[in-house]
């Protein structure tokens, strides 16, 4: 497997740290609002790298934190006139809908960072200790250019930062450069007892001390959007291995963003779309396969159109796993015939996801198997016979599909309404026989006939009808 690593800036060959076993942190929302589609992409992706993982036989223990106290947060609860930690619970719940919705795994831990104060304390105190960090009236910084890596994930440099950076009011920093660990709680704030007075963790230091408590000092993989890379990512590094003395993570992966009309999706530009509004309007395997469509290091495009063409490829795969009764139906011939191996994509599939996790390659793989599939499908249908291998090679090719998009994470239900429409033209089916068995041809012909102007098509063999939608 090769993985792109942002901080070596190339693929490098996977190897976990402990064998058969992957160490991933993720960083989660911070819950003060309904998720939206850029929440959903990185959540996705990380879904799918997670299960590809897993498809490959590793063990993994997957942490995805939520930040329940935050600034943002307090803002929100003073809007909405309720307590801050209840705006928290709330979004969490609303988050949770949300990837419950996408058919995203939960995660082995997923920490609130009210729950680790503690950890957090020790995490602040130890970084005191050996000289990183420093108390300045109730708050808690961390000395940036005491980390002479400082930049190395970003490729940002110390002069370079220092050229727009300044001192805000209220701060006591020695430096410009230095971020918070830890601040003094305001008035009416939420805050916890801590040796530097009554305060809340930054936000960086959240994430290096619940990665640090779940995955030990040294993770195989950290991951999120492209947007946390600075200062955030960068910001996790200095202080986790200014402590440690170790390597953070072995690889940092990133996802890209979800662009519209060419600028970043974000609450702050209200150019977003939520989940929920999306998935009122589309199938959550529609969202799903649309996020899936570009390699999860490029930008994305969104517009109701591209979800619409995702909609249109998803059915098309869909048809063709509905098939399968239709396949089984038809009569063998005696002919012999060469068929392409299923093996040979199951390789090429295999070879996409584990070059990067390429889905949008993956993806255009199956789709090149299922035309294959379906124009010896149609032919066979057309001449009411099938040759063994043919059946063989379709009837592989439905397993592999369903296998490849289960582990992508595809949930591949059927909705309600296709279910029962379903069952019906089935029951239309065994009435036009019954007609058929009492010579009442005309019934039988309005049946099929009335079928057809629905664009379903009833076709009769000595096994039986079958009936496929055009």
């Amino acid at each position: 497997m090769k993985v792109f690593d942002t901080l070596t800036g190339e693929k490098q060959e996977f190897k976990p740290l402990e064998e058969n076993t992957v160490k991933m942190y993720v960083c989660g929302p911070t819950v003060y609002d309904h998720a939206h589609i850029g929440h959903a992409r990185s959540a996705v992706v990380f879904d799918v790298i997670r299960r590809w993982f897993e498809y490959k036989g590793y063990k993994v223990i997957y942490v995805r934190n939520y930040t329940d106290v935050d600034d943002k947060i307090i803002k929100r609860s003073k809007e909405e006139g309720i307590p801050w930690n209840e705006v928290a619970a709330k979004y969490i719940t609303s988050y949770e809908e949300d990837m419950k919705a996408l058919n995203v795994k939960e995660p082995t831990f997923k920490p609130k960072v009210t729950e680790h104060i503690r950890e957090i304390i020790e995490l602040i105190q130890g970084l005191i200790e050996k000289g990183y960090a420093y108390e300045s009236g109730g708050d808690v910084y961390f000395r940036v250019k005491k980390f002479p890596e400082y930049g190395k994930l970003s490729k940002r440099k110390i002069e370079e930062l220092l050229a727009g950076a300044r001192i805000e009011p209220g701060e006591n920093k020695e430096d410009p450069l230095d971020f918070a660990l830890w601040k003094r709680s305001k008035e009416g704030e939420p805050g916890w007892e801590s040796p530097w007075g009554i305060g809340r963790p930054g936000w960086h230091i959240e994430c290096s001390a619940m990665a640090m408590k779940y995955l030990g000092e040294t993770m195989d993989i950290h991951g999120g959007g492209l947007d946390l890379i600075f200062p955030h990512h960068e910001n996790e590094i200095a202080q986790s291995e200014s402590y440690t003395g170790k390597p953070f993570a072995r690889f940092w992966i990133h996802n890209g963003f979800v662009m519209v009309n060419k600028e970043k999706m974000s609450k702050s530009l209200g150019n977003f779309f939520t989940i929920k509004e999306i998935l009122e309007k589309f199938n959550p395997d529609v969202l799903r396969f649309f996020l899936l469509s570009t390699h999860y290091r490029s930008p994305i495009d969104f517009s109701f159109e591209r979800l619409e063409d995702a909609s249109r490829s998803l059915k098309r795969i869909q048809n063709f796993l509905e098939s399968k009764n239709i396949v089984e139906s038809l009569p063998e011939s005696e002919e012999t015939t060469s068929t392409p191996q299923v093996s040979k994509y199951r390789k090429a599939f295999e070879e996409a996801m584990d070059d990067d996790f390429n889905t949008a390659k993956a993806l255009g793989i199956l789709f090149e198997l299922v035309k294959e599939a379906n124009t010896l499908k149609d032919k066979a249908v057309k001449n009411r016979k099938i040759s063994k291998a043919g059946k063989s090679f379709i009837l592989d090719s439905l397993s592999l599909v369903k296998e490849a998009l289960k582990t992508l994470g595809f949930k591949l239900e059927k909705e309600k309404s296709n279910q029962i429409e379903d069952e019906l033209i089935k029951l239309l089916i065994e009435v036009r026989s019954e007609m058929r068995k009492r010579k009442l041809f005309d019934v039988a012909d309005r049946i099929r006939d009335r079928l057809k102007e629905l664009e379903i098509t009833l076709e009769d063999l000595p096994t039986g009808t079958i009936y496929k939608r055009d």
